[in-house]
């Protein structure tokens, strides 16, 4: 991620970025696949630093058996990926 120049984050605004991370990686996730073929879906997003500010998001997903052609480490890295552009536009905005 460049460097965007932008303040140091509130506790606020931290939190809101990785809340925002997260809905970004989640509804990626259920626009690929059904939410009944999901067995588990953990997200979970940090953010630290402060310029520039750090990302990082890590997905633990388990698709049903019925899924098993389906790429999930693909879907992993492109939710991941999302995540990332979500957050580099939040901060965008703030700056």
């Amino acid at each position: 991620m460049e460097e965007l120049g932008i303040p140091d984050l509130t506790t606020e605004e931290i939190e809101a970025l990785c809340g925002t991370a997260e809905n970004a990686a989640r509804e990626y996730i259920l626009s690929k696949v059904p939410s009944k073929t999901l067995e588990k879906l953990n997200i979970s997003v940090e953010a630290y630093g402060t310029k520039p500010v750090n990302i990082t998001v890590e997905i633990d997903l388990e698709l049903s058996s019925k899924m098993k052609d389906f790429d999930a480490d693909k879907l992993v890295n492109e939710a991941v990926e999302e995540a990332h552009k979500t957050s580099e536009n939040y901060l965008r905005k703030l700056t």
